[in-house]
């Protein structure tokens, strides 16, 4: 349960403001059908997200114990200055809108968490933990808790939170769970 719950609280804080946050906003706009984005927010997550756990779960077979610990722990603080970017927001292409709030948000979202901070840090949690099912879990649900409210109350609730102190904390956060890792503890959380 210790790699659910660190996984849906680290991707949770991670995912707040985002680019895939912003997109989600953007369809929010776009689309008046609320739950069609949501599902495809959750298929692309589910679908990115499995890859991520099976990658991580995979390398962590193939590299001893101890270099997994260097490799997670200082990627976990990499991870954790990254946040401190702002994201950019590309504009993302119309052309995928003709599919429909379901379909475009499944192809935009799948495609904008490819490489992102959220797909990354569910390959470093799978590699810790090994636990491919509940990082997969946690990480999915930590997208769905930091997107579904964006979704349902859009700008108002991004006026409200500061960016900048979310990215500290996460920043913060994915520290701490490299450092811990290097020192070998246990609880990452």
């Amino acid at each position: 349960m210790e790699a659910f719950f660190s996984s849906t609280l680290a991707v949770a804080i991670a995912e707040i403001g985002d680019k895939t946050q912003l997109l989600a906003l953007f369809l929010a706009a776009r689309f008046a059908q609320k739950n069609a984005i949501i599902a495809g927010i959750f298929v692309a997550t589910l679908l990115n997200h499995f890859v991520s756990a099976i990658l991580g779960v995979w390398i962590a077979q193939w590299i001893s114990p101890e270099m997994m610990k260097w490799i997670v722990g200082i990627s976990f603080i990499a991870v954790g200055l990254w946040l401190l970017l702002p994201d950019k927001d590309g504009g993302e292409d119309s052309k995928w809108l003709r599919y429909g709030a379901f379909g475009a948000t499944l192809v935009l979202f799948f495609l904008a968490e490819i490489g992102d901070k959220t797909q990354i840090a569910t390959v470093l949690l799978a590699a810790k933990y090994q636990e491919m099912f509940w990082v997969l879990a946690g990480s999915t649900l930590g997208l769905m808790l930091a997107n579904v409210p964006v979704v349902y109350l859009g700008e108002k609730l991004m006026r409200r939170i500061p960016a900048r102190a979310v990215r500290i904390a996460a920043c913060v956060l994915f520290c701490i769970m490299g450092a811990l890792t290097l020192m070998g503890a246990g609880i990452a959380l």
